[in-house]
């Protein structure tokens, strides 16, 4: 008589190894992916935050311009716009490249931006340096927190956002100084003005990350 058990517990040895081989590949798949899902949010969220972030501070130094543009701190703001130009279009090529989605509220920063910045120009220079002393320090603070983020996470993976967020995390905290060096702190009620505007900020940001 052929006994053909053996045979049957090979079979059902290999059967079982291949299950778990199964099993083991398909969470490690699973975890992988659940990673990434997380990275990419969290991406998204950047993006989106600093996106519009940049717009409001573009449309802030546009708002101060149209009031100061012809006095002497003009061309001081001028070159600030441009900073912030620059960091605008940057984010803007990110949200295409990463294919994150803008927040919703973007109609409402671009006028919101406009108005701080033209409102606080109207009470002179110091009023405008006012403003931006408080707008780049609650940015400046933004961005050191996102960088802290991305680096915990993966700084080798994350190398390039990291480039560009400390780059323009510098510009902003220059800008903060400019505002400092062109009397900000002789601003009417510096203290309360320059909180109210934090406060508004940091809303914004936080709106602006989940929106």
């Amino acid at each position: 008589m052929i006994r053909i058990r053996p045979n049957c517990q090979i079979i059902a040895c290999r059967l079982c190894s291949t299950s778990s081989t199964s099993g083991t590949t398909s969470k490690a798949f699973n975890t992988t992916s659940l990673k990434d899902r997380r990275t990419k949010a969290k991406l998204d969220r950047i993006i989106r935050v600093d996106h519009a972030g940049e717009l409001g501070a573009d449309r802030i130094y546009a708002g101060q311009l149209a009031v100061l543009g012809n006095t002497s701190v003009g061309p001081v703001i001028k070159k600030m716009w441009e900073d912030e130009k620059e960091h605008l279009r940057k984010f803007e090529e990110l949200i295409v490249e990463h294919r994150a989605r803008p927040t919703v509220l973007l109609p409402i920063w671009n006028v919101a931006g406009f108005v701080l910045g033209a409102g606080t120009a109207l009470l002179g220079r110091e009023g405008a340096m006012a403003c931006t002393v408080a707008v780049e320090d609650v940015i400046g603070d933004h961005y050191n927190s996102q960088i802290r983020e991305l680096m915990e996470d993966d700084p080798e993976k994350h190398a390039e956002i990291l480039k560009t967020i400390k780059k323009f995390r510098d510009d902003e905290l220059h800008h903060h100084d400019t505002g400092l060096e062109h009397d900000a702190e002789k601003a009417p009620f510096y203290k309360a003005l320059t909180q109210v505007i934090k406060v508004g900020c940091r809303g914004a940001v936080w709106i602006s990350e989940r929106i």
